[in-house]
């Protein structure tokens, strides 16, 4: 049984003129446990509107999504929301992270709302997983005081810290260089075979997509099953559509 399916998902939204605004179109989608999916396209295709009903932040005009066996649409309102604490970790392209906390106390944030030993025991597991992406040593530093490779390994860290079975990434590069955005993405990539959670990354950058072991384009609100280069080809777009060659000096071309 697949961890999470969508199927035949549609999302819709009446506009003022009372017109209505397709943005996702029959949409299927399988992934199992430890699978990393990569879902490309370009800016207002529907990427974080995918991501957000993957995430239980929204819910579909019609289809069905069946989370671990359990289909979504029969939850309450407070049942979703508690199995997307427990269940999913979101990293996005924007840190997040609180100011005037420690990096200890960002990561912590999220065990707040935990239930038993794992809220009791937060600040340890929060140092522990620091520890794990590489900052064991700025647990009381601000911020403010780090890279932005720093930050969004603290963002990582605070989405993981629960131990999700899904991590849904948003552009999880996208305000980073190419090489720290490739180191982010070994670590996510680290992190999830080792947990066995699924990794969803959503992003328009191919050599980021290239990562995963099964690729999606997301036009028109239409997803489609693609075939991406390793992460050592270069990728760029043609029209709307992703290509792959050799690799020149440059690893990754943006559309």
């Amino acid at each position: 049984m697949a961890l999470l399916e969508l199927t035949d998902v549609a999302r819709s939204v009446r506009l003022p003129d009372d017109s209505v605004l397709e943005i996702l179109t029959g949409v299927t989608l399988s992934v199992d446990a430890g699978e990393h999916v990569s879902i490309v396209g370009r800016s207002g295709t529907g990427k974080s509107t995918l991501l957000n009903i993957l995430g239980l932040l929204d819910s579909p005009t019609s289809g069905e999504y069946v989370l671990d066996g359990t289909p979504i649409g029969r939850l309450s309102g407070r049942a979703r929301a508690r199995r997307r604490g427990d269940d999913f970790g979101f990293v996005f392209q924007q840190f997040n992270l609180l100011p005037g906390r420690t990096a200890l106390e960002n990561v912590a944030a999220p065990l707040l709302y935990a239930r038993g030993r794992a809220f009791w025991s937060r600040s340890r597991l929060a140092a522990e997983m620091l520890e794990r992406v590489g900052l064991g040593r700025r647990l009381d530093t601000m911020p403010d005081k780090l890279s932005g490779g720093e930050q969004q390994r603290v963002a990582i860290a605070r989405a993981l810290v629960r131990r999700p079975r899904v991590i849904l990434a948003d552009e999880p590069t996208g305000a980073l260089d190419v090489e720290t955005g490739g180191e982010v993405m070994s670590l996510l990539d680290d992190i999830a075979s080792e947990s066995g959670a699924a990794l969803i990354a959503i992003t328009h950058d191919l050599a980021v997509a290239a990562r995963a072991q099964r690729h999606y384009r997301l036009a028109d609100g239409v997803l489609v099953p693609i075939t991406l280069g390793t992460p050592g080809q270069v990728t760029e777009w043609v029209g709307d559509r992703p290509v792959s060659g050799p690799a020149p000096a440059v690893t990754g071309v943006r559309p």
